[in-house]
């Protein structure tokens, strides 16, 4: 790679950690077979949405998968052993590809022929054909591995009868993620990452979540904030929140973390979670309280954005710089929504005209007429009216990160 696209490369730098993931297609037969072998009841799906629950045995997860269906939500969940999950994944169809929230994104970037650096903490070989060359990659592994996670596409509709005589049916599409990765836990930086950082407009963050370890995950926010005063005084630091393996660290995150940043994303389970109970996406009241509560107990420089099916919402002093990457990371998200990893840049240029949802769009409306100054100002992208009977909704989220880095740094093809 020549200085020149190196440059280019360092324009955005997203990290932290990415992996190999296996994407499981979803099969009701044999999840129903699981059921009945294990004898899984209603019951046993009660005590899977406490933030304590351990995936321990395959009985464990075929439980929590189907208790996040119920629940009509994804998310992520540690498992103790590698060995439930390559048992599982032996049991069904199943895709490789790399993963990760910076790998994804950049991979998003790359379609519209964006180049970007991603600090990665585990490598092989089967990651490495799997990246891009536009992609130019950092790693802190000495040696290669693999842990593979289990990503489990949910289809509307799916069903699995429980041993007591109840059905658990999926109302939409979602997306679950099961993981043991011990370079992922432990977020060894690179040493070079400092210098990756002197060039950079945006830097993404993301990871910290698999990390379980409260005195290392200290040590490590610590080297990345010494590792980030490299940074341009001009560039923005955008971080993109995830389910936490153990919940109880993400506050240490924040606390850590936010007084650098300058947006924080999440998705809607994890707008939810913070808030403490369900938000009609739908209901601009609710919608605004939600974002307000969120937004009230952020560091002033911290733009809060909120990315859910129907609209994404920033609320904070840079919400006006934000509004056309909200409308490029939707159009990317709903590009991959439709198409899957084969998306191309005529399919986004195809969903940046589609219509939008007309109630998200009624939402987007009232939210932006509620805009106050200063950090109360707020931005609202609807979503498009997307139609298939074969939804992605793995890595939606981070392909929208994807867009957002993009279009902040100034790099989004239609705007530029």
């Amino acid at each position: 790679m020549s200085s020149t696209t190196v440059e280019e490369a360092r324009r955005v730098v997203l990290g932290l950690g990415g992996c190999l993931d296996y994407e499981v297609s979803w099969d009701s037969s044999v999840l129903a077979d699981l059921v009945a072998e294990h004898r899984i009841t209603s019951a046993d799906l009660d005590a899977t949405g406490g933030p304590a629950f351990a995936v321990v045995t395959e009985r464990d997860l075929v439980c929590s998968i189907l208790g996040f269906v119920r629940a009509d939500t994804g998310g992520e969940r540690f498992v103790d052993s590698s060995a439930v999950l390559e048992a599982f994944a032996a049991r069904v169809e199943r895709r490789t590809t790399v993963g990760g929230t910076c790998v994804r994104a950049a991979l998003a970037m790359a379609v519209l022929g964006v180049p970007s650096t991603v600090h990665l903490v585990s490598i092989d070989d089967q990651v490495r054909g799997l990246i891009p060359p536009s992609v130019r990659w950092i790693c802190s592994a000495s040696e290669d591995t693999v842990d593979p996670h289990v990503i489990i596409q949910v289809p509307p509709g799916a069903s699995v009868p429980l041993a007591d005589g109840a059905v658990v049916v999926a109302r939409r599409a979602n997306r679950q993620i099961y993981a043991n990765d011990p370079p992922n836990r432990s977020m060894l930086l690179s040493p070079q990452l400092g210098e990756e950082l002197t060039g950079a407009r945006v830097f993404g963050v993301s990871n910290f979540n698999s990390m379980q370890d409260e005195a290392l995950l200290r040590s490590r926010l610590d080297d990345l904030l010494g590792h980030m005063a490299s940074l341009p005084a001009d560039a923005l630091v955008v971080f993109e929140d995830a389910g936490y393996h153990r919940p109880a660290l993400r506050r240490l995150v924040h606390e850590l973390l936010l007084p650098a940043v300058d947006v924080l994303s999440m998705n809607e389970d994890e707008l939810q979670q913070l808030v403490g109970h369900p938000v009609d996406l739908l209901d601009p009241d609710a919608v605004l309280v939600a974002l307000r509560q969120l937004s009230g107990v952020l560091p002033e420089r911290t733009t809060l954005v909120v990315h859910t099916g129907h609209w994404a919402a920033a609320l904070g002093a840079h919400a006006e710089r934000l509004r056309p990457a909200l409308a490029t990371a939707n159009a990317l998200a709903g590009t991959r929504y439709l198409h899957g990893d084969a998306f191309t840049a005529e399919h986004v240029a195809g969903v940046r005209a589609l219509p939008r949802q007309s109630r998200a769009a009624e939402l987007a409306a009232a939210l932006e007429a509620a805009s106050g100054q200063g950090s109360d100002a707020i931005s609202c992208a609807p979503a498009a009216h997307l139609d298939t009977p074969t939804p992605t909704t793995i890595g939606l989220g981070d392909t929208f990160v994807g867009g957002l880095v993009m279009a902040l740094a100034d790099l989004d093809p239609v705007l530029a």
